[in-house]
């Protein structure tokens, strides 16, 4: 098994996380420094920053725990990692009795969705950047939006060197704005905003795909229904 798997299935992270974990050198099999692509056999001792981690043995029988999905109004303050050492990490503020782990981030600065799970076999799927999957968001800025101004994020701006996608945006207020990407590039709308002369005041993201955030108050989660399963990977039979 790649240790990557090997280590998202401790329920310590993402599979994503132990990719960042392996090419920090963090990550050690029998003693040996390894690196992304690294394989952990039967017997191999893992460690992460010098702690062994033992991947869960997921019985077969009516006892096993089911892999859990949920979709939390994250509040602005809170940080989108599992690092216990990060004061008002996300996986403290759940307080959730299995390990999860936040699909994808949400900015500290920023509040409304985000999933947390604890199958990390999913993240890197809902996060395939060839798989565009929506996120909306409803933006507050510091002055009067224009046409122009709309236009021009709709369309595409240069940041991190590179062209953001077209996205689709719409006034919703003098100060205000929604804007439905299909990329998660870092800050992004901060920065697409900045490159216009604007300041964003306020963000908060109200979709992903088809789930929404509805009428979940700040800082309260719920379970992910069936539904919104299946509306989030299609292609996938088991969960």
């Amino acid at each position: 098994m790649r240790v990557n798997k090997y280590i998202s299935e401790t329920g310590l992270c993402s599979r994503r996380e132990a990719d960042e974990l392996l090419l920090a050198g963090r990550v050690s099999i029998n003693g040996a420094v390894v690196t992304t692509g690294a394989k952990a056999l039967d017997g191999d001792e893992v460690r992460v920053d010098g702690e062994i981690v033992k991947a869960r043995m997921l019985a077969a029988t009516p006892a096993a725990k089911k892999a859990v999905y949920i979709a939390l109004n994250k509040p602005v303050g809170i940080t989108c990692t599992t690092d216990p050492g990060v004061s008002g990490n996300i996986v403290d503020f759940v307080d959730h009795p299995q390990r999860i782990f936040p699909v994808g981030r949400l900015d500290k600065d920023s509040e409304g969705l985000i999933l947390l799970t604890s199958n990390g076999d999913i993240v890197n799927e809902i996060l395939r950047a060839e798989n565009h999957h929506e996120k909306e968001y409803l933006v507050g800025v510091n002055k009067a939006v224009t046409d122009e101004f709309l236009a021009g994020m709709a369309k595409g701006v240069r940041i991190h060197g590179q062209m953001t996608r077209p996205c689709r945006t719409r006034r919703i207020a003098r100060f205000g704005f929604s804007i439905v990407l299909t990329q998660g590039l870092n800050r992004q709308i901060r920065l697409m905003a900045a490159a216009f002369g604007y300041r964003v005041t306020q963000l908060r993201r109200v979709r992903i795909v088809n789930v929404k955030l509805g009428h979940l108050k700040v800082g309260q989660w719920r379970n992910l229904t069936e539904a919104e399963l299946k509306g989030l990977l299609p292609g996938r039979t088991q969960w």
